[in-house]
């Protein structure tokens, strides 16, 4: 007895999978979106935050510990005061809109009950799946690069253009430093890839946006608590949040770069993990809203 073949699938003339769900569309409907413009709104202000508390403090802080800090040095130039916006944005705020864009992805759909007519369109779900998480990693960018752009503009015109004093001693020419600060952007937002696999492995595993964006913040956080357990040793040079102002070293006449590398290297390991298990359950799923 021979094995016959299953039958093929129907499929309506000229259907391409690889054509449902343009990354246009999905980017123009999460750009159209409240949160999106209020996220942006909220990357635009800090600067002139920050630029609004030193003008009250008259200055930059003075450092109590005797130790100079980027801090110290943020209204020197405007390259400095970029460095000081990225140095305290990078430890939460930054955080926040890559678990929101990433953790929105799935759940919002799940949520409005859309999710199942998206699927039925028919939209594969790897396709569904990548779309979406294109379009958050690129708004979780897009967001990272506004604060220092916005810092740099706003900085330049506070307190003129001028080298990026290091707190160690020297100076960076302009040029340089923002050269460096690209590559401490870019390491900022690989270094958020861990966070961005969480929310989005959530947001395939509920169909409530604040759970998923809750949760990814919230293990973020533990990451940073655990990171501070001294006792834990070399055990904690496997978080990811024991690397994540590893790029505080491309402010060096000489950078260093083997932190940020071993950052990068746990940064992304995690979230590849998390990613494939996203894919890999949601294909699985039993989608019903």
């Amino acid at each position: 007895m021979t094995a016959t073949a299953p039958p093929e699938r129907a499929t309506a003339p000229g259907y391409r999978a690889g054509r449902t769900l343009p990354l246009r569309v999905e980017a123009v409907r999460q750009l159209k979106r409240r949160r999106t413009l209020v996220m942006g709104a909220v990357m635009a202000l800090l600067p002139v935050v920050l630029v609004i508390a030193f003008a009250v403090a008259g200055g930059s802080p003075e450092s109590r510990s005797g130790r100079v800090t980027l801090m110290d040095t943020a209204t020197s130039s405007g390259p400095n005061f970029t460095a000081t916006a990225l140095f305290v944005s990078a430890g939460f705020l930054l955080v926040i809109p890559v678990a929101l864009f990433c953790g929105d992805t799935v759940a919002s759909e799940a949520s409005w009950s859309s999710l199942r007519y998206l699927l039925a369109a028919p939209v594969p779900r790897s396709r569904l799946l990548w779309s979406k998480l294109a379009v958050a990693l690129g708004l979780s960018a897009a967001a990272m690069i506004l604060l220092p752009l916005v810092a740099l503009a706003i900085g330049t015109a506070a307190y003129g253009w001028g080298p990026l004093e290091i707190p160690t001693g020297g100076a960076l020419p302009a040029g340089t430093a923002v050269r460096r600060l690209l590559v401490a952007v870019a390491f900022i937002f690989v270094s958020q890839l861990v966070t961005a696999g969480l929310a989005f492995w959530l947001s395939t595993r509920t169909d409530a946006p604040l759970g998923a964006v809750g949760g990814a913040v919230g293990l973020t956080i533990v990451g940073n608590v655990l990171d501070a357990v001294t006792a834990l040793g070399h055990w904690r040079d496997f978080l990811p949040a024991h690397w994540q102002f590893a790029w505080a070293d491309a402010f060096q006449p000489t950078p260093e770069w083997g932190g940020m590398i071993q950052g990068s290297a746990v940064s992304v390991t995690y979230a590849l993990v998390l990613f494939a298990l996203a894919f890999r359950g949601f294909a699985r799923k039993d989608v019903v809203s």
